[in-house]
């Protein structure tokens, strides 16, 4: 075990889906933590480096999961940078959230890779939650889930793994120098997953495959920032092109037990009641 108790751990999006529940799993561990966040305080800012060494500044390991994504131009210059100054400040541990399938992504990697530090990467899959706690709930709850996706089929992953997974790899040996690609266990089309939210929750979701074109005229008439517009479109038109349509091992090799199947997932979040309407 590496011993940093003293010291806490600077979760950066500690507000997001694996963030927040990070930070509740180390605070159960009797953890300290310190939120890196806009918020936070000292308050951290993507955008703005001068916000970066207070936030580092007596904290022993460090989860970097970067804000909006890390598909955005710049992502793996700030990923590098913000590395680099914690290796400087003395923190050696850091474990940073990526997404597969994204050139940018694999930038930041390798950024981190170079800083110096003791580095684990977390590759994920889409994250199950992204239907209950992000984009696509209001269309759920709506009835019609649009997207410009067709058949292609997705590993989709739950963010409790990515958070049990960070946990190993921020308090455990063996996890140092680690790429752990994470996903489901299962592979799903999109209209394969709404179709199991709907039975879940007794109610009649359709799902509707529209252009590209259109599910940016879509995102402007929700008065979505424009930034947001072109990378969700992105995201989706180019990541999920089938590129990451096989099933990988890193949720087994982190946790040494199986990753959550996407059913036990719409089970747990059916039963809050958060797709009722």
């Amino acid at each position: 075990m590496i011993h940093q108790s003293e010291k806490p751990t600077l979760i950066l999006g500690g507000t997001g889906k694996t963030g927040r529940r990070l930070a509740e799993r180390l605070t159960g561990l009797g953890k300290p933590v310190r939120i890196g966040s806009r918020s936070g305080r000292p308050p951290f800012d993507w955008n703005d480096e001068a916000t970066w060494e207070a936030a580092l500044d007596g904290v022993g390991a460090a989860y970097i999961s970067y804000y909006p994504d890390l598909a955005v131009p710049g992502a793996a210059d700030a990923v590098g940078a913000f590395a680099r100054l914690a290796v400087r400040n003395g923190v050696k541990r850091l474990v940073l959230l990526s997404g597969r399938g994204e050139p940018e992504a694999r930038r930041a990697e390798q950024a981190v890779q170079d800083s110096g530090a003791d580095w684990t990467i977390l590759r994920s899959a889409f994250f199950c939650q992204n239907f209950s706690e992000s984009f696509m709930l209001e269309a759920l709850n709506a009835g019609v889930v649009a997207l410009p996706v067709g058949d292609v089929k997705e590993p989709f992953v739950d963010a409790d793994d990515i958070a049990d997974a960070a946990v190993a790899a921020l308090s455990e040996d063996g996890h140092v120098g680690q790429l752990h690609e994470m996903t489901g266990p299962r592979l799903l089309t999109f209209a394969e997953a709404i179709g199991e939210i709907g039975k879940a929750s007794g109610r009649d979701i359709r799902y509707v495959q529209i252009t590209p074109q259109e599910f940016d005229a879509m995102l402007v008439e929700q008065q979505l920032p424009a930034e947001f517009v072109g990378l969700l479109n992105e995201l989706l038109t180019q990541v999920l092109d089938g590129r990451n349509s096989y099933l990988t091992d890193g949720v087994e090799r982190a946790l040494g037990r199986k990753p959550t199947d996407f059913s036990d997932y719409v089970r747990d979040a059916a039963a809050t009641g958060v797709w009722e309407v």
